[in-house]
């Protein structure tokens, strides 16, 4: 079960569509759903989760925490609205689709896919893209 929560006054707009497109992109990867739970936040808020559990004295756009048991998704999502709204300035593109990018990224990291070097980054925007395309063509 794909659940969303805010701890600030952002609210995701048809939050069931995007529920079954991040079900969908599970299933497609070969991976069951389990409990995975997306959580809205300021920087200030995400800020302090990246301190206190990686150490990193940083601002992000998403942090993923995975609880994953053998090939059942199950995590938390933590994503700061305030990030993905200068990202999608930064790179001019719509707010909905950075935020469904940042969505998906999440869910491709529970899958099993990293960025930390430029063929893994390279991988993980190719999917990323492929499932975009599929959301932002219904």
């Amino acid at each position: 079960m794909i659940n969303f929560d805010s701890h600030t006054d952002f609210e995701l707009k048809n939050e069931r569509e995007h529920a079954a497109w991040l079900s969908t992109v599970i299933k497609n990867e070969k991976h069951k759903e389990g409990e995975l739970t997306v959580v809205f936040c300021d920087d200030t808020y995400l800020h302090s989760l990246n301190l206190k559990f990686l150490g990193h004295d940083y601002f992000t756009d998403i942090l993923t925490f995975n609880y994953n048991v053998e090939s059942e998704i199950n995590g938390d999502i933590c994503i700061s609205i305030e990030r993905v709204k200068e990202n999608s300035l930064r790179y001019n593109a719509p707010f909905e689709r950075e935020l469904a990018r940042v969505l998906v990224h999440g869910v491709l990291h529970l899958c099993g896919y990293n960025d930390l070097t430029q063929d893994q980054e390279s991988e993980m925007r190719t999917k990323e893209n492929f499932y975009l395309s599929s959301l932002f063509s219904q």
